[in-house]
C-alpha cells in the first residue's frame, strides 16, 4: 500500500538518527555541522577603533586649529589621553585614545605642519566603532546545527576558538542489482547496460558531505544480495537501486528482510519513482530506490538528500520552497503527486521536456522540481508554483509545505 509523500518523509525525520561527535580543528571544519552552541567569550571588536584613516578630536573643538604631535597606528596599546585643543592622529583600526569624541577623516581637515584646522560640523561619535557593537560578550554565535561556512570560520577565529566540535561526516554504501548491469570500466554486449546509478548515488552523496563506497553491481538472486547487505552494515545509510518491483527476479527487499530489515514504508504515491522502500538494520538506515535513473534521481533528491541534512545534524532539514511563476503551460494527468525536473533563470519555472523514467540527459539540465498533488489541476503560463532547488541546498529549521496545488 503507497502512503503520501508527507508520511514518508515524516518516518524519515523520526526515525533518522544524527551521527556520533568528533572534535577537529577550525582549518578542517569547512561544511561540517556544529554539535554545540557557540558563546562569545569576548566583545568584537575586543576595544573602541577608529573606522577612518583621520584624528581623534574633541567636540568642544569643532571649527578650531588645534595641535597634534603624536599618532595612533593598529596594533598601538591605547595609552595615549586626548586633551583639549589637541588632536591625534590615527589609522584605520586603531584604538581610540581616551577623552575622544570623534573621528575626522583626513580629506576633512587642513594640516599646517603641527597646526590641524577642524571643520565646524563634527558629529560625536563619527567613525569610532564601539567595543562590542558587532558581538556581545556571553552572546550566542553560532548554534547547534549550524552549516560551517567560510564566513562562520571568520566568527569562530574571532574568539580565539581553534577547535570545534563537529558531527562526523556520514558513511554511505550504495550498490546496484541487475543482472544486466555492467560497470562503466568494462566492455559490454548489446543486450547490457553501463550501472549510471550508483556513480551518480555516490557523487551526490558526496556533494552532500558525505563519506562514501560503491559495491559491485550484484547480480539478481537473493544469496548475492545477502552477501551485499551484511558487507555493507558498517554504514551509516545503505542506498541500493534496481529489483524494487514485482518481477521474477525482483529479490532487493525480500533479501534485506531476512538479514533483519525492519521497513518503515515500501512504497510512496509519487510519480516517477513510486517503488521505494525505506526501513533499518539495526542502527543503519536502509533506502531503496528503483533501478530506472530518473525516478531515483527525484526519490533521491525529495527524500534521501532530506534524510542525509537531518542524519548529519543540520537543524535545517525539511525541504524550502522559492515560489515563482511557470514559465509555460504545463499538463498534469490527476491522481498521483507528480515530480516534476525543471530549468529555474530566477524569474520562471519551466518544465523540461522528455521526463520519462529512462531519461539521462534531461537531469543534467535539471536546476530545481516542482512537487504537485494528486488534485493539482494543469497549470497556465504565469501561474504560481513552488519549486525545490537543486542546484543549490536550501533547507529550513521548520516544515515547509513545498507543494504546488
Amino acid at each position: 500500500m503507497s502512503i503520501s509523500i508527507e508520511e514518508a518523509l515524516n518516518i524519515i525525520y523520526e526515525t533518522g538518527t544524527v551521527v556520533p561527535t568528533e572534535i577537529i580543528p577550525i582549518e578542517m571544519a569547512l561544511g561540517r555541522i556544529l554539535a554545540k552552541d557557540c558563546v562569545a567569550a569576548f566583545d568584537l571588536p575586543r576595544f573602541d577603533n577608529s573606522s577612518m584613516d583621520g584624528y581623534a578630536v574633541k567636540y568642544s573643538d569643532a571649527g578650531q586649529t588645534v595641535t597634534s604631535k603624536a599618532a595612533l597606528y593598529a596594533g598601538d596599546a591605547p595609552d595615549i589621553i586626548l586633551e583639549e585643543h589637541e588632536a591625534i592622529r590615527i589609522m584605520t583600526g586603531a584604538p581610540v585614545p581616551k577623552g575622544t569624541d570623534a573621528i575626522v577623516p583626513m580629506e576633512d581637515v587642513e594640516v599646517k605642519g603641527e597646526k590641524v584646522i577642524l571643520p565646524q560640523n563634527i558629529r560625536r561619535g563619527a567613525h569610532i566603532r564601539k567595543a562590542g557593537e558587532d558581538l556581545k560578550n556571553g552572546t550566542l554565535f553560532l548554534e547547534k546545527g549550524d552549516k560551517i561556512t567560510t564566513y562562520k570560520i571568520i566568527l569562530l577565529v574571532s574568539q580565539g576558538i581553534t577547535h570545534v566540535e563537529v558531527y562526523r561526516p556520514l558513511n554511505i554504501v550504495v550498490f546496484s542489482s541487475g543482472d544486466e548491469l555492467r560497470s562503466h570500466y568494462e566492455t559490454i554486449e548489446a543486450h547490457q547496460l553501463y550501472n549510471s546509478n550508483t556513480p551518480m548515488f555516490l557523487s551526490r552523496a558526496k556533494e552532500l558531505g558525505c563519506e562514501v563506497q560503491a559495491l559491485p553491481s550484484v547480480t539478481d538472486t537473493v544469496d548475492a544480495l545477502e552477501e551485499a547487505i551484511l558487507s555493507a552494515l558498517h554504514a551509516d545509510i545503505i542506498i541500493t537501486s534496481g529489483g524494487m518491483n514485482a518481477g521474477d527476479k525482483d529479490f532487493t527487499k525480500e533479501a534485506f528482510i531476512n538479514c533483519g530489515t525492519r521497513y518503515h514504508f515500501t512504497r510512496v504515491n509519487v510519480k516517477p519513482g513510486a517503488p521505494i522502500a525505506f526501513g533499518k538494520i539495526q542502527n543503519t538506515s536502509v533506502i531503496n530506490l528503483p533501478g530506472n535513473p530518473l525516478g531515483g534521481m527525484v526519490i533521491y533528491e525529495l527524500f534521501i538528500r532530506a534524510l542525509i541534512h537531518k542524519m548529519s545534524g543540520e537543524a535545517a532539514y525539511f525541504h524550502h520552497t522559492i515560489t515563482t511563476e511557470i514559465g509555460e503551460d504545463f499538463f498534469i494527468r490527476p491522481g498521483k503527486y507528480l515530480i516534476t525536473l525543471g530549468a529555474f533563470d530566477g524569474s520562471a519555472f519551466f518544465p523540461l521536456k522528455n521526463q520519462r523514467p529512462g531519461m539521462l540527459s534531461v537531469m543534467q539540465e535539471a536546476q530545481a522540481m516542482m512537487v504537485t498533488t494528486p488534485t493539482t489541476p494543469s497549470l497556465q503560463k504565469g501561474d504560481r508554483v513552488k519549486i525545490i532547488p537543486l542546484s543549490w541546498e536550501f533547507f529550513a529549521k521548520e516544515k515547509m509545505d513545498f507543494f504546488t496545488q
